[in-house]
């Protein structure tokens, strides 16, 4: 069994920090395609959190839990860090 690298406690920490932040967005949305998009982290929740993209194709928020990043679905940086979460 592989041994996961973080988990949900530290994953949620470090979401809470980077609230009302401009961030980076990277997701896979399956076969082999990677969406890339900046945004404000507006909402942070119990079980998932919020960001609000600055492109105008997307529609209102986008919605991620915290299991997503753990699994490498979904990568978060700051913008002005550029440390991803992971």
């Amino acid at each position: 069994m592989i041994k996961a690298i973080r988990n949900i406690s530290e994953i949620k920490q470090t979401i809470r920090s980077c609230r009302d932040k401009r961030v980076n967005v990277w997701f896979n949305p399956g076969r082999n395609k990677i969406v890339r998009y900046s945004g404000v982290l507006s909402g942070v929740y119990p079980e998932i959190f919020t960001v609000s993209p600055d492109d105008k194709t997307f529609l209102g928020k986008t919605t991620y839990s915290y299991t997503e990043i753990l699994c490498g679905e979904v990568k978060i940086s700051e913008e002005k860090e550029n440390s991803v979460i992971n």
